[in-house]
């Protein structure tokens, strides 16, 4: 077969999706076409598993998924998590910080099985809107569950930076990684943990030739599962730190990015 043991390994948002939140009948063909001829294809996002439903069944990708930007290995088919790396609860220090000194700051937290948004604002309203997630509230503090992630939101650009700044210099933020996983939106995630901790996971739970895959992505937290990868992609509209982190550039995600490396991979355009 073509792509016999080859994992292809993509971000969502603006790398296999449309701004639509769609995935084109192009990209949807060559992934077909890419998994009968051997190949492994699936994804590493930023989401929990409940609100990609949707992907996984249009895409159908036949392995598990990444999730919690690399907090997590998820089985759809089994509805169960392969693996995790749950926060430790001190995190919620410096969620309460920036609660106290940032009142105008969105706030969620992620645990492995639901989204609470704690405090209110346009950013966590529009991202409600763009996922369809339930508006489920509950104050940091009253939250009990294993967390996955914190993301903070703001539409504002000097919000986000103050905010990285406030949390950079928390007594324990040496504890936790921190990551803009779009324009509005920051992370806490465990320490050591992002997109290429799963990636490896992936590989090594499966037993996938590292030196067999190929990642592709668009924004700053791609870069870890890029430089994980034997061969990291970017989309050409990826931002340029991410077109940096990678091997290769290919087209923009509404070209049909993921069928366009396919295609490059068969013709030997993209050499792995």
């Amino acid at each position: 077969m073509k792509f016999d043991g080859i994992l292809i390994c993509t971000d969502l948002d603006g790398t296999l999706l449309r701004k639509d939140k769609s995935v084109s009948r192009e990209n949807l063909q060559a992934i077909e076409y890419f998994k009968r001829e051997g190949g492994l294809f699936t994804f590493i996002t930023g989401r929990m598993p409940y609100f990609v439903s949707n992907v996984y069944r249009t895409v159908e990708p036949n392995t598990p998924f990444g999730c919690i930007n690399g907090g997590g290995l998820y089985d759809h088919r089994t509805g169960k998590y392969l693996w995790t790396q749950p926060m430790p609860h001190t995190v919620l220090e410096l969620v309460d910080h920036v609660y106290r000194e940032m009142p105008d700051m969105g706030i969620q937290v992620n645990t492995l099985d639901a989204i609470y948004f704690c405090r209110e604002n346009p950013t966590m309203e529009k991202f409600r809107e763009a996922t369809g997630v339930p508006n489920l509230v509950r104050h940091h503090l009253d939250i009990d569950l294993p967390i996955g992630k914190i993301v903070f939101g703001d539409h504002r650009e000097e919000r986000i930076l103050r905010l990285a700044e406030l949390l950079h210099a928390h007594p324990k933020a040496d504890e936790f990684d921190f990551i803009r996983s779009e324009r509005t939106l920051y992370e806490i995630l465990p320490k050591g943990i992002s997109k290429g901790t799963a990636l490896a996971k992936l590989c090594q739970l499966l037993a996938i030739d590292p030196n067999k895959t190929i990642a592709v992505g668009d924004y700053n937290n791609d870069i870890g599962m890029l430089r994980q990868a034997k061969v990291g992609v970017a989309v050409a509209n990826a931002t340029p730190e991410t077109k940096s982190a990678a091997n290769y550039l290919t087209v923009n995600h509404e070209e049909h990015a993921i069928a366009a490396i396919i295609s490059d991979l068969e013709h030997g355009r993209l050499p792995l």
